[in-house]
């Protein structure tokens, strides 16, 4: 079976410089490393595959001979015809650690990977989420709220620490501080995490015996929330350092609290603006009125206007909802609604059509103009 391409394998260009062809293959190695595919026999060959084309393009004569003869500057049997270097190819391991800078002894995979860190130093705790629901009134105009929350909290007992006073850690005897055993597979190595230090590397001397060495104790907290004036359903609050308790005494997490905004019965909202719908009678409608509609802030007088028409928008200018960047506040928009009566007496009756006739159609405009428009559908 003929042999690919090295540029080809290397995912990379004839006229790639050595970093680029050093960086793809960092890239390449990491994705088909045994250690990240085991068992799988696809990837291994193509492990070996990178490490011989990387080791041919990565030295400049061997890459020159490469690019004038091809595979055949690396084949014994062409040498002397072709003058090529040749030369076997080396353990594509010894390539890997040369280019990630590893050093004996452990996983391949510890310099890449952060083998270096202490897994047992503080570290800070988790964010948590809360839902909170609140009502149109508390999220248009601000509020504050408590809330319980039910979280991992430090020890009192060690402060954080998992240890008992006086106690310290240790290196684990089992994987000599580094977190992980290797277990040997032919010519690789696995490395898996430790199960007597769960990865961190140490262990406790004596470990507390309030938390057993957690750090950590489950604990029911009442937090207090200021809602600023002019959330919208969606906001997000954060409550700093009231998320989980650190490891080993690190700081807290954050509390993010995100807000629902119940529906509400009068109004809906867009924006900073409020919409209501408000009945007005008939006669209201017809002659003009004043009347008093609800507000957020209570209640405010409006003037329906003599002839106001169903449909009609009103504004009630500053009763909305306070911009939630304190750019002033949002308007009241309220639609008059003209309700028909539908029961009438003798005399009510009478009465309208005594108007009905005195008007002979003339109060209707925009019954004239529609009608003036529909002739030609009647005929």
């Amino acid at each position: 079976m003929a042999k690919r391409d090295y540029y080809e394998i290397l995912e990379v260009s004839r006229d790639e410089t050595a970093e680029g062809i050093k960086k793809s293959y960092r890239r390449l190695a990491v994705k088909y490393h045994p250690d990240k595919n085991p068992g799988d026999k696809q990837a291994e060959e193509k492990f070996k595959e990178l490490g011989e084309a990387y080791e041919a393009l990565s030295d400049p004569q061997k890459k020159a001979a490469y690019d004038q003869y091809g595979h055949a500057a690396f084949d014994p049997r062409q040498r002397a015809r072709t003058g090529g270097t040749g030369g076997g190819f080396h353990d594509p391991f010894d390539i890997f650690r040369e280019v990630f800078g590893g050093a004996g002894g452990g996983s391949i995979f510890e310099n890449l990977f952060g083998g270096g860190q202490d897994p047992s130093a503080p570290a800070r705790g988790d964010d948590l989420r809360y839902d909170l629901q609140i009502t149109l009134e508390e999220a248009a105009l601000g509020c504050e709220k408590e809330i319980s929350v039910t979280k991992m909290d430090q020890c009192d007992s060690c402060r954080g620490s998992g240890a008992e006073a006086g106690s310290k850690l240790k290196t684990c005897g089992t994987c000599g501080g580094r977190g992980q055993v290797l277990t040997s597979r032919g010519i690789f190595s696995i490395a898996q995490t430790c199960p007597h230090c769960k990865g961190q590397g140490r262990i406790l001397e004596k470990p507390c015996r309030t938390c057993h060495g957690d750090g950590k104790r489950q604990n029911s907290s009442k937090i207090k929330l200021r809602i600023p004036a002019g959330v919208e359903a969606g906001s997000r609050l954060r409550s700093s350092g009231n998320g989980e308790a650190g490891f080993r005494g690190g700081p807290a997490g954050d509390l993010y609290v995100f807000l629902q905004v119940k529906e509400h019965e009068i109004f809906s909202r867009e924006g900073d603006d409020l919409q209501c719908e408000v009945p007005v009678s008939f006669v209201q409608a017809t002659l003009g009125s004043e009347i008093e509609v609800p507000t957020l802030q209570g209640r405010a007088t409006i003037r329906i206007p003599a002839g106001t028409q169903p449909g009609t928008v009103l504004r009630l200018k500053g009763r909305g909802v306070k911009n939630l960047q304190g750019y002033g506040q949002g308007d009241l928009h309220v639609r008059v609604q003209v309700e028909v009566p539908t029961q009438l007496n003798s005399d009510q009756r009478q009465k309208l059509q005594e108007f009905a006739a005195l008007c002979d159609g003339k109060e209707a405009p925009l019954a004239q103009g529609f009608f003036e428009k529909a002739k030609k559908f009647f005929t």
